[in-house]
């Protein structure tokens, strides 16, 4: 697949199947996910693959609106950074997010990002405090996101190159 098809193809999805997702593409998931580029090699991510449907239920409570579809998940990838090891640790969790993401599409399965950093939970408490409870997460450790991970349901239509805002595109100066 070419990559710029890849990712006009990739859409977020939040309906799943109840089909189990194989276990070589779970790992070809989160293996991309720590194999990416990380500020001077530091890589202050670590990985909790969920995949227990009770955690997963619980899980979708983690955030205001937009955690839902993970009751429906057939695993999540939370996403968690050592704050201790570098300041850019959004930015590096973010590119192995961008991996896990787009392999997740390339293997064909669905997943969609739920940002987790500096969210709130259903009834207004910190969404990082949430998850780091429920993952038994410790404490120097501050949360990115989580991929939902699952077979797609539906396959939306793709983006096409005709819709993007060409105007974003600078050369030069602004």
């Amino acid at each position: 697949m070419d990559f710029l098809h890849l990712l006009l193809t990739r859409r977020s999805i939040r309906k799943y199947t109840q089909d189990p997702i194989p276990k070589e593409k779970l790992e070809a998931v989160v293996t991309a996910g720590i194999i990416g580029p990380a500020s001077r090699a530091r890589r202050p991510w670590d990985l909790v693959v969920v995949q227990d449907p009770v955690t997963l239920e619980a899980l979708s409570h983690c955030r205001q609106g937009s955690a839902r579809m993970l009751a429906g998940a057939k695993a999540a990838v939370v996403v968690f950074a050592d704050t201790t090891k570098t300041d850019v640790w959004t930015e590096d969790c973010s590119i192995a997010m961008l991996n896990m993401h787009l392999t997740a599409h390339h293997l064909g399965l669905g997943s969609c990002w739920i940002q987790g950093r500096l969210r709130q939970t259903e009834d207004g408490g910190s969404t990082e405090e949430y998850c780091r409870k429920l993952l038994s997460v410790p404490d120097h450790y501050a949360l990115e996101a989580i991929l939902s991970l699952g077979i797609p349901a539906d396959h939306p239509p793709a983006h096409t190159l005709e819709e993007l805002d060409r105007s974003k595109i600078h050369y030069e100066t602004f």
